[in-house]
């Protein structure tokens, strides 16, 4: 298929000549009324590009072998397998998209005429946000395949028909990165009315990711990445020499999931061969990532390069736990990114050969928002103010800034520290019902929490009265209508604060002037009140 179109020549001609230009500025307009990602309001610069490397490239080698496609810097280029530069000549590299868009995971279709890929540039529904799209390599023309705004999609895959495209859906909760689903959507688009997909996976939680989808070569099968480290919550402190990342393979015509790759150095980023023997795989080796090769017949599992870079299985990787590769039609040979440069490796040799690129042009591209912020000034404003307690009497109100508690007269008095302390913390602070006393807890790593009382009459104070008569994690202290005695909450310790003192845990009941040890009331419950 040829690969120099008059289309995409034209186009590289039309760019360099664009890059040309000196920098210009957006024109700001009262109509301006609907974001587009590639023409933001606010002036622009050009940037220079000039290099020889790049960053986390995804790579995918065409159906007659004869080109790869490749992501850098948010836009896709398109090169001989032996590589080039934007002024070889006859066949350069080719730029394949442009703008402020960042477009990133090229993949070609089975017949070599489109490429799908992944774009956050503004769509049909006139929003922004990552979607996957095609490219018609003659044309030009781009087709919106998903409409997603707030469920972004990445990483697509073609069927081997060439009429369908899976890509990983993404999915928020409670935790801001989430996890993922595979999903499945018909080529057309939303202009030819396929406007959703069909969910092939769903999520087993909702931060456990699933990621990397791609078909086997006769389509029966659908391999896919998953994090499977124990429990239910995303950990940051994961064992990269035990097993995190695993391989699944979903057979599509019996409905079955199996876990195909697995074990210490966890498994990702699957690519079959095209003649369906072997996938390849990445895979944690003594700390450092290596590709790997997988016999489908026997299971046999070998190394090919020990010198990848490092991959994201202890991370959130929203986009792919390692850079997309590809085989070679011949399943002779794999292409794919490493150590900022493209590599062929033969898998009968001993070495990998570089494929090398040379990228010329420039970038457009916004000046950053900065602001003034000076260094360690005398003061500055507090910005997060807690446990605001407006006093009984109406006329001064408590509250917990940077640590410690203040008093301020209403409405503009100037607020006061309560204690002269610097050694805890100071939080839940609590009138009495006579706004004569605050009752409040303190907490130190070392020496860990108190209960404390502190009368409001006698002015400022080193520090309150301590009720509480052990160490502890102690939380929402009340005092009762009569002002003698105090009910608060006891936890326990862990995670980022000291799990010591932390078995008796309960709602516990003591005595203001210090004449009753605190008493167990309950061992479950939260919040505790008084009733009047």
């Amino acid at each position: 298929m040829a690969r120099s179109s008059l289309f995409l020549r034209c186009s590289a001609c039309a760019l360099l000549l664009t890059f040309g230009t000196s920098a210009q500025e957006t024109q700001v307009t009262s109509e301006s009324s609907i974001w587009d990602v590639n023409h933001p309001e606010g002036p622009t610069f050009d940037q220079i590009i000039d290099t020889r490397e790049g960053t986390w490239m995804n790579v995918d080698v065409s159906p007659d072998g004869k080109s790869i496609a490749f992501d850098l810097l948010g836009d896709l280029y398109m090169m001989p397998i032996e590589g080039a530069s934007t002024e070889a000549k006859p066949n350069p590299v080719i730029q394949l998209t442009s703008g402020m868009a960042w477009d990133m995971q090229p993949r070609f279709s089975p017949d070599g005429k489109s490429i799908a890929f992944t774009s956050d540039r503004t769509g049909d529904q006139k929003k922004g946000g990552d979607n996957i799209w095609t490219l018609n390599l003659d044309t030009g023309d781009l087709t919106q395949i998903t409409q997603e705004s707030f469920r972004l999609l990445n990483n697509p895959a073609w069927s081997p028909d060439g009429n369908y495209l899976v890509a990983r859906k993404h999915f928020t909760s409670r935790r801001s990165l989430g996890t993922g689903e595979i999903w499945m959507y018909h080529k057309s688009g939303i202009k030819g009315g396929a406007t959703s997909g069909v969910a092939l996976t769903r999520k087993t939680n909702e931060q456990k990711d699933i990621n990397e989808p791609v078909f086997s070569p006769d389509g029966r099968y659908l391999y896919f990445s998953e994090d499977a480290s124990p429990g239910n919550t995303f950990e940051y402190d994961k064992d990269s020499n035990g097993q995190i990342y695993v391989i699944h393979r979903l057979d599509l015509e019996k409905g079955e999931r199996e876990t195909l790759i697995q074990g210490p150095g966890g498994a990702c980023r699957p690519t079959p061969s095209p003649d369906g023997q072997t996938l390849a795989f990445i895979r944690r080796l003594d700390g450092r990532s290596a590709l790997h090769l997988y016999d489908l017949n026997s299971g046999a599992i070998s190394i090919l390069d020990r010198d990848m870079e490092r991959d994201m299985q202890e991370t959130w990787a929203i986009h792919g736990v390692y850079p997309a590769m590809a085989w070679t039609p011949d399943s002779e040979s794999l292409v794919y990114w490493a150590r900022g440069k493209l590599w062929q490796w033969q898998v009968n040799s001993s070495e990998r050969q570089l494929i090398p690129f040379h990228i010329k042009g420039t970038r457009e591209m916004m000046h950053p928002v900065r602001r003034k912020v000076d260094v360690a000034p005398e003061t500055f404003p507090a910005k997060m103010l807690r446990w605001a307690q407006r006093s009984p009497d109406g006329h001064s109100i408590v509250f917990q800034a940077l640590g410690h508690l203040y008093i301020k007269a209403l409405p503009s008095g100037e607020p006061q520290r309560l204690t002269t302390q610097t050694r805890d913390f100071e939080f839940y602070p609590r009138f009495s019902p006579d706004g004569s006393h605050l009752v409040y807890t303190t907490w130190n790593d070392a020496s860990l929490g108190t209960v404390r009382i502190l009368a409001l009459d006698e002015g400022p104070k080193e520090e309150g009265r301590v009720l509480s008569t052990v160490p502890g994690h102690y939380i929402d202290p009340v005092i009762s209508p009569d002002g003698t005695k105090v009910v608060f909450e006891r936890i326990g310790g862990g995670w980022l604060t000291s799990p010591l003192w932390s078995r008796d845990q309960g709602i516990f009941l003591v005595s203001t002037d210090g004449s009753q040890a605190p008493q167990r009331v309950t061992r479950s419950g939260h919040r505790p009140q008084f009733g009047k």
